[in-house]
């Protein structure tokens, strides 16, 4: 016996949703045998963009049953069957993280039609819900509503059962207890942690730190540590007797932290870190003509380059941008392989150096600009990010180039002389590896401001 579920939820922080929608139609493999749909008052408010992708508003649940008194139908619709769902451990988990709010520990098991498609209809373009039943012919109505969703799934669920032809797959996808469910202790552990930026710890029953990491959500990242397969993650999760973490508020300092760290502990879960965290970069050379040209290449020694990556192609997707930003000429930096000018000559975007027009210096200048904003090199600046709380901001020192390290300061502290900065800096290791994460998340990034020290 089957139960489809379909869940729809405020929005919101992770294990904080309430549920506003539910429909449970149970299937015994042939027919609907019974069926439960109702709206839901969460008693909280709806995130606005939950509101314009389902409709359903706060003034609409105001007369909703709460989930108490909705509680022992779903157990009875739910008894001795499967549950199964559109990413099954997303409605599984709401629906454990409502039971336990009531005292009452709720255990199904689940099937999960995402990887079950996966396997089935391998061929697929896309294995969202709404995408798939389109490519299968299935029609639908009411998306993004509890019922309606609940009634693709079933459809959807149906063609998977006739697919599976040697019945062997449905068996090996139904989630074992152990394999994406949460233990009583690790609910707790979750629970107790915050759905914040930060660096996190795994101990063992001694005390030592089995893994750490960095997230912009603790709570979130743990739980996916918990409910991971695989042999490794598994070994993790029976060794894990505590989690504690440091809230950074900023990711570039909760990265740089995490490469701190990694680097002093080694714990014994983490992957083995690189030497480098990087294989390419952005070289400045100049050519025969004396223009400076961007070239992306393989590094041996990253002190040549104007900035770092992980791989080729960021790095000339990087040359791409700044020769678009700062009007650099595309067949001086490789992009182009015109024989005379380049494209962007007559459109005006480039002025010229590919055919000699700009003055070298003109054209120089503009490449040293690009390289200055977009290198640390010889910088004396502090990069300012949110804190750990409100009033409070993150500040991480450069000097000279170098990383120095970070710290906090609240709202009303003079942090741009660098005397008194330093006094409030935690001294960290400056190298290649924290330059690249720097760069790297100021590319991508925005900080809430960058301020020159003065001396």
């Amino acid at each position: 016996m089957y139960a489809i579920l379909d869940i729809e939820t405020t929005g919101g922080k992770f294990n904080e949703e309430g549920i506003t929608e539910i429909a449970i139609h149970k299937f015994d493999g042939h027919k609907v045998v019974d069926k439960f749909i109702s709206l839901v008052n969460p008693e909280k408010d709806i995130q606005p963009f939950v509101v314009n992708l389902t409709g359903i508003n706060n003034k609409m649940l105001r007369t909703a049953p709460k989930f108490h008194e909705v509680a022992k139908r779903i157990v009875e619709i739910t008894d001795s069957s499967v549950i199964v769902a559109h990413n099954a451990q997303f409605d599984y988990r709401i629906l454990r993280t409502e039971f336990r709010r009531l005292g009452y520990n709720f255990e199904r098991k689940t099937l999960c039609t995402v990887d079950l498609s996966k396997k089935l209809i391998p061929e697929a373009e896309s294995h969202s819900l709404g995408k798939l039943v389109r490519s299968l012919g299935i029609p639908v109505s009411d998306r993004h509503r509890a019922n309606g969703d609940a009634l693709a799934t079933l459809k959807l669920f149906k063609v998977l059962l006739s697919k599976d032809s040697d019945k062997t797959i449905v068996k090996d996808i139904i989630r074992e207890k152990e394999h994406g469910e949460l233990s009583d202790r690790q609910l707790d552990i979750v629970e107790s942690l915050p759905s914040e930026t930060g660096v996190y710890y795994m101990h063992d029953k001694d005390g030592e730190v089995l893994y750490l990491g960095k997230s912009s959500n603790i709570k979130k990242r743990v739980n996916q540590h918990f409910t991971n397969n695989g042999s490794r993650s598994r070994q993790l999760q029976k060794a894990t007797k505590k989690v504690t973490f440091e809230k950074t508020g900023s990711e570039l300092v909760a990265l740089l932290k995490e490469n701190e760290e990694l680097r002093r502990n080694r714990p014994r879960f983490n992957p083995k870190q690189p030497k480098t965290l990087f294989s390419h970069g952005v070289i400045v050379k100049t050519n025969s003509d004396g223009y400076l040209t961007l070239v992306a290449e393989k590094l041996k020694d990253s002190n040549e380059a104007l900035t770092t990556f992980n791989s080729s192609a960021g790095a000339k997707n990087f040359i791409y941008k700044i020769t678009e930003e700062f009007e650099l000429c595309p067949k001086l930096n490789g992009i182009s392989e015109a024989k005379k000018n380049c494209s962007n000559y007559d459109s005006g975007d480039c002025h010229g150096a590919c055919i000699k027009k700009e003055p070298i210096e003109n054209y120089n200048k503009r490449v040293r600009t690009a390289v200055d904003k977009y290198s640390l090199d010889h910088k004396n600046i502090i990069i300012v990010d949110k804190g750990r709380e409100v009033g409070e901001y993150s500040a991480v020192l450069i000097k000279n180039g170098i990383f120095k390290g970070f710290g906090f300061y609240d709202l009303n502290h003079q942090i741009n002389n660098i005397h008194i900065l330093e006094s409030i800096i935690v001294p960290m290791k400056g190298d290649e590896n924290t330059s690249h994460i720097i760069e790297t998340y100021l590319r991508k990034r925005r900080v809430l401001k960058i301020l020159e020290l003065s001396n």
